[in-house]
C-alpha cells in the first residue's frame, strides 16, 4: 500500500520556525502529495537504521498537478536573462534594438543601462517592469524579464548597430538564463500553500496524505526552501501574509 495518513505533532512550534502565527491554520486542508517529485536533502532526509522512515520537512511551498491531481513541490517561475555585450571597442557610433517587431530610438556605443531600459520602456510592447537593464556604461549590459514576461521563454531581441573606431566593432546578445518552469504544463507552477506539518512515510512509498496550510502568517528566511512570494504567477494563492 502506498498511502498513508499524516500525523501532526501536538506543539505548532516544534519543526515550524517560519510560522508566525496560529492565524489561519483552522483552514488548512488535507491533499496527496506525489513523493516521487520531492528531493533528497532539499525537501526530505533519508531514513536510517533508528529512523525507518523518511520525513518531508515542514514549510515546503507546494503547487497542484493538473494532470494527475497530487500536490509536489511549488515550481518557481524563472526569470529570462540576456547578456547585451559590444565587442571590439568603438570610439563612436550608435545602435538600436529590436524586439518583437519594434526597434528601440538610437542609442550611443557607450550608453549607460538606465538610456538601455528607457529605450526598450518607450516601445509600446513593453511596459515599464517588463526589463530591468543592469551594467556598466558601454556595456555589458543584463537585460532580467519580468512583470508581463514574468516566467516566460522570452524571445532575444535583435540589434543593429552603426559604430565607429575601434576594430570590427560588434554587438552581441546571449541568453544566459532561460525563463519559464519545467513545471508550466503541469500546474505546480501555480503557488497553493505549505506543507504544514513533517511528514513521514517509507522509501516505498509513492504518494501520502499531507496537511496543505492555505492561509496564515510566513517568515521566508526560514522556510525549507528558497521563496519569493512577489514572484508567484497569476491564480496563485494570495492569503498569506510575509515577512521577508
Amino acid at each position: 500500500m502506498d498511502i498513508q495518513p499524516y500525523t501532526s505533532t501536538e506543539t505548532l512550534a516544534i519543526g515550524r520556525p517560519w510560522l508566525m502565527s496560529m492565524l489561519g491554520i483552522e483552514a488548512n486542508q488535507t491533499v496527496t502529495l506525489d513523493l516521487t517529485a520531492f528531493d533528497e536533502t532539499l525537501h526530505w532526509t533519508e531514513a536510517s537504521k533508528h529512523q525507518p522512515e523518511r520525513k518531508l520537512k515542514s514549510g515546503i511551498p507546494l503547487g497542484k498537478n493538473s494532470t494527475t491531481g497530487l500536490y509536489e513541490p511549488y515550481a518557481a517561475v524563472t526569470n529570462e536573462v540576456q547578456t547585451l555585450t559590444v565587442t571590439g571597442a568603438p570610439t563612436g557610433g550608435t545602435f538600436t534594438i529590436t524586439w518583437s517587431g519594434q526597434t528601440t530610438a538610437a542609442l550611443a556605443y557607450n550608453a549607460t543601462a538606465a538610456q538601455v531600459q528607457a529605450a526598450l520602456e518607450a516601445l509600446s510592447n513593453i511596459v515599464p517592469g517588463d526589463v530591468t537593464v543592469t551594467g556598466e556604461a558601454g556595456g555589458p549590459w543584463t537585460l532580467t524579464w519580468g512583470g508581463t514576461q514574468l516566467g516566460e521563454d522570452v524571445a532575444a531581441p535583435t540589434t543593429t548597430e552603426s559604430f565607429t573606431g575601434g576594430t570590427s566593432p560588434d554587438i552581441t546578445i546571449a541568453t544566459t538564463t532561460a525563463g519559464g518552469t519545467a513545471a508550466s504544463a503541469t500546474g505546480a507552477d501555480v503557488f497553493v500553500g505549505f506543507l504544514f506539518t513533517e511528514v513521514s512515510f517509507f522509501p516505498t512509498s509513492t504518494k501520502c496524505a499531507a496537511p496543505l496550510m492555505v492561509h496564515g502568517q510566513i517568515d521566508v528566511a526560514k522556510l525549507p526552501v528558497a521563496f519569493d512570494p512577489t514572484d508567484v504567477p497569476a491564480g496563485s494563492n494570495t492569503q498569506f501574509v510575509y515577512k521577508v
